[in-house]
């Protein structure tokens, strides 16, 4: 059975061509509707139902798709952002582990989104708290892209999604291409992510990159020891090496604190 979905654009060329391109590249996915705003939107996903909305951002406001997921009290679909941001939106999107498409529209890119899109809906469609889930974690991108800020981020694991606030990360470490994250509470998760995406993606003023394999929370941060090499010391214990490379920048860093 197909996925049902729904193009939500002001510009009729973006919705043709994104159209085109899911039925020539993801067949999994079937368009049977497409809005021109969000009051059109808000009709035809009421008629339609649609399992995934791909959703321009912008629109003729600058934040009207926003706009529409704030005012839809049941969102029973997942979100595709479609959007020509290249700057902090796409921090948000991959801070919150949301489905997300540049304009214009990379054909890889997009056969990645449907696969992705399809391992999702079944995730959420046999569990009701991984639904709730990722609909908080739609608010948070929402609510970061207004703000500017971002507060809480979204981590895959061996037993779903989990959104969890930055301050309490104390570090994280490279596990081949995943990553490793260490909670003050002493709880660790393990998120399919690399460790130069969460650099990318973290506050830089709260969090540094003391080594290839290491990132650490400044604010956890105990003391700067430089004897017998050298090494962040953390609240909890945790002995962190600081790359020879990294020492000055790091130093700078800490100037700032």
């Amino acid at each position: 059975m197909k996925i049902r979905g729904l193009i939500v654009d002001d510009e009729e060329l973006a919705r043709e061509n994104l159209a085109m391109l899911l039925e020539s590249f993801c067949p999994q996915i079937e368009v049977v509707g497409k809005a021109t705003g969000k009051e059109d939107a808000k009709q035809k996903i009421a008629k339609l139902s649609p399992q995934v909305v791909f959703l321009d951002i912008q629109m003729p406001s600058g934040v009207e798709g926003l706009n529409l997921l704030d005012e839809l009290e049941d969102k029973d679909f997942l979100v595709v952002f479609v959007t020509a941001f290249k700057e902090y939106a796409i921090k948000a999107f991959n801070a919150n582990a949301v489905h997300y498409l540049l304009k214009p529209i990379d054909v890889e890119e997009l056969i990645e989104a449907g696969e992705k899109i399809a391992e999702r809906l079944s995730l959420i469609e046999n569990s009701a708290e991984a639904k709730e889930v990722y609909q908080e974690t739609v608010k948070e991108v929402s609510q970061s892209i207004r703000t500017g800020e971002l507060g809480k981020i979204t981590i895959s694991h061996t037993k779903g999604i989990k959104i969890v606030n930055q301050k309490d990360i104390v570090c994280l470490k490279a596990d081949g291409n995943c990553t490793v994250l260490y909670f003050k509470d002493g709880s660790k998760y393990t998120d399919t992510r690399t460790l130069k995406i969460y650099e990318n993606m973290l506050d830089e003023y709260m969090f540094f990159r003391t080594h290839k394999s290491y990132i650490i929370n400044c604010m956890f941060l105990q003391e700067y020891i430089t004897s017998e090499g050298t090494y962040a010391l953390l609240t909890d214990g945790k002995e962190i090496p600081v790359s020879r490379s990294r020492t000055v920048s790091f130093r700078e860093k800490l100037k700032q604190l």
